[in-house]
């Protein structure tokens, strides 16, 4: 590990500790209630079709990477295991930036997360038939993560555990969670399953709000995201 991962890796537990005084700590929810929490989500759940159907219009003409290949550091649960099924990812929007492939294919969810003040990444989640995700956590707690069923197997829907509850996905039902409690999916369909996931950045006070920003708009933008974006402009440009 070099020395930017340790500097990150340590202001991250800082970060951590710091909002952990007012999310409940050990205690905080797993599952959450979206309605309370991001309001605008509404306008998310009402456009479902346009949704699904820009989703249909990147299935058809882009051949949608392994979550892996966007960013590296997710290979132990992308690639590792089951490494003959994928779970692939296209991204829709990072820390403020959207990239050009998705205005082009996606052009009215992109207009769409310009109403969602918290939005902080956006991007379709695709599990191939069989593809599960093993037992990993979030390493920070400066966001939480939305779900929302595209297309969702009839039969042996796949389901995840946070924790020690367990949701199983359905098309148009949405999910808040805390992504830094330990989870795993559980997958054993015969279809494929599109999740569209939106991270938000957790509601805090003025000033832990502003360490927040720090961390994830400035020294994790700067260190981590620009190199994943720079996949992805890489990876979309390779299906031109």
């Amino acid at each position: 590990m070099n020395f930017r991962a340790i500097t990150i890796n340590m202001l991250m537990k800082t970060g951590n500790s710091i909002i952990s005084r007012y999310d409940g700590g050990s205690n905080r929810p797993v599952i959450l209630d979206a309605v309370t929490y991001f309001p605008q989500l509404s306008i998310i759940e009402q456009n479902f079709e346009i949704i699904k159907s820009e989703y249909e219009n990147v299935n058809k003409h882009f051949e949608i990477p392994s979550y892996h290949e966007v960013d590296q550091r997710n290979y132990a649960i992308s690639g590792k295991v089951e490494s003959n099924l994928k779970w692939k990812v296209f991204l829709l929007y990072y820390s403020g930036e959207t990239p050009e492939l998705a205005k082009e294919l996606c052009p009215k969810i992109c207009e769409l997360i310009k109403d969602i003040p918290n939005a902080y990444k956006v991007f379709f989640s695709v599990l191939e038939p069989g593809k599960s995700i093993p037992a990993h956590h979030g390493p920070y707690r400066g966001y939480l993560r939305y779900h929302l069923g595209l297309k969702v197997p009839n039969d042996s829907p796949p389901h995840i555990r946070i924790k020690d509850q367990i949701y199983q996905w359905k098309e148009r039902d949405s999910l808040l969670f805390d992504d830094t409690w330990d989870h795993e999916v559980v997958n054993n369909s015969n279809q494929e399953r599109v999740v569209l996931i939106i991270d938000l950045l957790r509601p805090l006070p003025f000033l832990p709000r502003q360490i927040n920003n720090f961390i994830t708009k400035v020294l994790l933008k700067k260190i981590r995201i620009k190199k994943v974006l720079n996949n992805v402009a890489k990876l979309n440009k390779k299906n031109d």
